[in-house]
């Protein structure tokens, strides 16, 4: 009855201390433990087997169950233990409660002690203050007023003053008190609403209208704008009027320096009119000669009279400049038909050099209205060839050079040159008919010498007439860019192009040697017996020279163009860059070089033709032993050895086209050995194997030529 007692015991005390596995992990982590009794999935008779796994160890029973007992009461005695501890833990808790609360409520009384004191500190600093405070802007408004008075006594007196000095023309104390007067009155713009300052400023403004208009008549007085004599001359009543128009509107200076010029040129005028001889572009010197001798007369008689910053000698420099581009584009419009090349190009030089010489002596600040239209900073490489007098000493390898650094820009670039664009068409006709007389004189030239003779050292001789040609090209391009990098340049490269294409199809192309037959120029006798190696070859020595020598030219044309087209699009106006291309050339000097290939290659295929055709008529099943070597095969070596060491030496400056050379002729000879090969039929063994042996000698001339 105990023992039900006990193990009921036991049941209800395990459906009490059922743990859910979050809990139970929970106590594992806290207290770790490797005992089986403390395991959530213990297991009674488990553990008792482990204790007794045999009969005879149930001898032990009575110790097991003291150990047990006494693990009992150890567990009995630290739970009480802990019950005990945990009695008075809930009082002392809300002891400290009550206590930390007691000490937050003396906290926030302290804090509302410390605040009232501030309050009050700031309201003691704000009242002893306030007084110092008023005394400030009392201070403030006292310096203020003062201030106000003294401009307002300066302002009186100099209005005044001004109006004084402006009836007796004492320019030179009026330019200085206008300047002081006027930033005076700066100070009033917010009391402008007082009647009083609104009366004083109006009466500044009627002292400026009056010197406005007394200077212009003085300057009008002294230098009348009609009539052939200057009544008047520099004086320092003048000058000081000047310092006196700085002060005012400037459109006043603006009249001043406008009437002055207008009436300083008005001699030009009459001296180089539309009908005059000197007017004409041959005697273009001298317009420039007669502003030259007007600029010393004016430094001479005028320079101090005016102030340095009006810039009065570039004005009359650029007025000039506009003036003559007027005069003569008017001009040469009306003589449209008597301009020549010489006299265009003499007119543009010296209208270049003069305003070359305006930009050393002057630095353009007064041009205003800078041209669109103007050329962006030269990239010329070829600046040092530009002032050479004999253009028959550049070479064509100048393309190639390292830039110059680029020239400096001129502020007066087509301020005059600007006229002579229009008229540009006869430079242009010009060049296109002097390009085609070249042309025709490279074409006699090179009928007249024949193809020029390259050494194994040399490689392939580059015709001559394409490094004249481009070097012309390179001289008409930088004069055009001096002339013009608009509409003009894109006219000059059009001419380019059409004889870039002209030389590729009658100095290359028209030169190239013709086949007879495109079909290789085999004949019925040919394919019936063979030929010896020169008779069956179609082009000789020289001809083959003159192909290898066309090719270089193309390749060489080709690169050059590349460089031509890069030059063009650098000097040409950015807006103008699309229009340049030279592609279709390029594409021409392609074709070319693919020809000149093409007919080396038929030339050495068509050589090899006759032995083809003998090897596929010899009788191969009567073949009984193997011999030597067949005429056939010695004739296919004997071409070789004859065209590919010329059509080598002659390319060797240009390697990879000799490459194209090779891959190309065995494309077009294995299939067409191969072709003739299964011609061979019958054939015996001892006929195949004598076929074998013979073109296996042929290729061992890889051994023998090792440049072929």
């Amino acid at each position: 009855m105990m023992e039900e007692e006990e193990l009921e015991f036991a049941e209800d005390l395990e459906a009490i201390l059922h743990l859910t596995p979050e809990v139970q992990l929970a106590i594992e982590q806290v207290f770790p433990s490797q005992d089986p009794l403390d395991r959530a999935d213990f297991n009674a008779v488990e553990y008792i087997n482990t204790l007794f796994p045999t009969e005879q160890s149930l001898a032990n029973i009575d110790d097991v169950v003291n150990k047990i007992r006494l693990k009992i009461r150890r567990l009995d005695d630290n739970i009480r233990t802990v019950v005990r501890g945990q009695t008075n833990v809930g009082q002392d808790g809300r002891q400290a409660l009550e206590e930390a609360q007691n000490a937050i409520q003396q906290l926030f009384g302290k804090i509302k002690d410390i605040k009232d004191k501030a309050e009050k500190s700031e309201q003691m600093v704000k009242e002893i203050t306030r007084d110092i405070k008023q005394l400030d802007h009392a201070k403030r408004h006292l310096t203020t007023s003062i201030t106000t008075l003294n401009h307002l006594h300066m302002l009186a007196g100099g209005v005044d003053s001004l109006e004084a000095m402006t009836r007796k023309r004492q320019y030179g104390e009026v330019a200085n008190l206008l300047q002081g007067v006027v930033n005076v009155l700066e100070h009033f713009h917010k009391y402008m609403g007082i009647p009083q300052i609104r009366q004083l400023s109006e009466r500044v403004k009627a002292a400026q209208s009056e010197l406005g208009t007394q200077i212009l008549a003085d300057f009008e007085e002294a230098f009348p704008s009609q009539g052939s004599k200057r009544s008047g001359g520099p004086s320092n009543v003048l000058r000081d009027a000047c310092l006196v128009a700085n002060v005012l509107d400037p459109r006043i200076r603006q009249e001043i320096i406008k009437k002055f010029i207008r009436q300083h040129l008005s001699e030009y005028l009459v001296l180089f009119q539309e009908n005059q001889d000197v007017a004409w572009l041959d005697k273009i010197d001298r317009r420039y000669a007669w502003l030259k001798r007007q600029l010393v007369d004016y430094e001479e008689k005028y320079g101090h009279m005016f102030p340095e910053e009006w810039c009065m000698t570039e004005r009359i420099a650029v007025e000039f400049c506009h003036i003559t581009r007027v005069e003569l584009a008017k001009v040469m419009r009306t003589r449209a038909k008597e301009i020549e090349v010489k006299l265009l190009l003499f007119a543009i030089q010296r209208t270049t050099n003069f305003e070359g010489l305006l930009a050393k002596r002057f630095t353009g600040c007064t041009l205003t209205d800078k041209k669109a239209d103007s050329p962006l900073q030269s990239t010329n490489p070829f600046l040092e060839d530009e002032a050479a007098d004999d253009p028959g000493s550049e070479k064509e390898e100048d393309l190639d050079r390292p830039r110059k650094p680029k020239a400096p820009d001129n502020p007066f670039h087509g301020i005059v040159s600007k006229c002579f664009e229009p008229h540009l068409y006869v430079y242009i006709e010009s060049q296109d008919r002097n390009l085609g007389e070249l042309i025709d004189r490279f074409v006699a030239d090179l009928r007249a010498q024949g193809p020029p003779k390259a050494g194994p050292e040399e490689g392939g001789a580059v015709l001559p007439s394409c490094a004249d040609l481009f070097v012309y090209y390179k001289k008409c391009m930088v004069q055009c860019s001096q002339l013009s990098t608009g509409e003009p340049m894109i006219a000059l490269s059009t001419i380019f192009q059409k004889y870039l294409r002209e030389y590729a199809w009658k100095i290359l192309s028209g030169n190239l040697p013709k086949t007879s037959s495109s079909s290789g120029g085999l004949t019925i006798s040919s394919l019936l017996k063979e030929k010896e190696g020169s008779e069956a070859a179609k082009f000789t020595v020289d001809e083959l020279c003159l192909i290898c020598s066309i090719l270089s030219t193309a390749e060489y044309c080709l690169a050059t163009t590349q460089q031509l087209e890069e030059k063009l699009k650098e000097k040409v106006d950015k807006v103008l860059v699309e229009r340049i291309n030279l592609t279709g050339e390029m594409d021409t000097f392609s074709t070319v070089i693919s020809n000149s290939i093409q007919l080396l290659v038929q030339d050495l295929d068509a050589a090899c033709d006759p032995a083809l055709t003998a090897m596929s008529k010899m009788p191969w099943q009567s073949v009984e032993h193997v011999g030597d070597q067949s005429p056939y095969v010695t004739s296919v070596i004997m071409h070789i050895k004859q065209n590919v060491p010329i059509i080598r030496d002659n390319l060797a400056s240009t390697r990879k086209y000799f490459t194209q050379f090779c891959i190309k002729f065995t494309n077009s000879f294995i299939p067409k050995f191969i072709n003739h090969l299964f011609r061979c039929k019958p054939i015996s063994m001892v006929g195949a194997e004598q076929c074998c042996v013979r073109w296996t000698r042929l290729g061992g001339l890889r051994g023998h030529e090792p440049h072929t």
